[in-house]
């Protein structure tokens, strides 16, 4: 039987903050930090796996999904404050963190913020942000900024955007990135922060057991795996063959089985 997800609000700094639970709460706990512009329901297949053994908890980022933003611009710093915060508030004394994309960037300034708060690390499909990259995202133009039409022909065009990036026959997936990008006031915004953040003055303060996990068939991040391997000599890697863009909600099974496999692993 299917664990059950629960579903709470949590008044901080920003406003609103929203996540969802599964499992046991007295377990060890595991924050799961969404890609932009998803929300937690990227992990909303994961969350009953990974719940079967420990306390699984996706946030919706500030900003995101149904979470209040707060007053400034984006940054990863301050998705990572906020993560933080809610840490806090669940009185969690230690978590580990599970970030996908931009929550693999979010995961590592969380590490670097709060060392003795974060226990291990899995990033899944996580950039390294240095002066190069910075540069390329500069150079590029934006992917998910789609001009309002009157006829709807933006949606097309978002879909269009986004369709080579997902498995073929799987319009789910298309129609679950979609409905989450809609509901955001500026799909760019967390793009935005991954591409000014400077990660190599942050991640060789990371001194957690680390996972990657890298999906094969990304085109985005998949490159970036052998860097993060030389910034992190304690790091193991961990394969997904087949594996995309949206690689939880496209391979939830293997995605929590590699989770699961390397939490189960660490020293208790």
């Amino acid at each position: 039987m299917s664990l059950a997800v629960r579903r709470a609000f949590t008044e901080l700094s920003v406003g609103q903050v929203h996540h969802a639970a599964c499992g046991d709460p007295s377990a060890p706990a595991v924050l799961l930090l969404h890609q932009s512009p998803r929300s937690w329901r990227e992990y909303a297949a994961v969350l009953p796996r990974l719940g079967a053994h420990w306390h699984a908890i996706a946030m919706d980022t500030a900003g995101f999904g149904d979470s209040a933003a707060g007053e400034g611009p984006a940054s990863i710093e301050h998705f990572a404050r906020v993560a933080l915060e809610l840490i806090d508030a669940l009185q969690l004394p230690r978590v580990h963190v599970v970030g996908h994309h931009t929550g693999g960037v979010v995961a590592i300034e969380l590490a670097a913020l709060a060392p003795s708060r974060v226990a291990s690390l899995v990033l899944s499909s996580t950039p390294f942000t240095d002066a190069d990259f910075r540069k390329a995202r500069a150079e590029r133009p934006p992917i998910d900024a789609v001009a309002p039409s009157t006829d709807g022909s933006h949606l097309m065009a978002l879909w269009q955007r986004r369709q080579g990036f997902y498995p073929p026959q799987r319009p789910d997936l298309l129609e679950a990135f979609v409905r989450d990008a809609l509901a955001v006031a500026d799909p760019e915004a967390g793009h935005r922060a991954v591409a000014a953040y400077r990660m190599e003055d942050r991640i060789g303060r990371l001194t957690q057991p680390v996972c990657l996990l890298r999906a094969t068939a990304d085109p985005f991040a998949a490159p970036h795996a052998q860097e993060l391997m030389h910034q992190l000599p304690q790091a193991t890697l961990v394969e997904i063959e087949g594996g995309m863009v949206p690689l939880p909600d496209q391979m939830p099974e293997a995605f929590a089985a590699a989770v699961h496999g390397f939490l189960s692993g660490l020293p208790a």
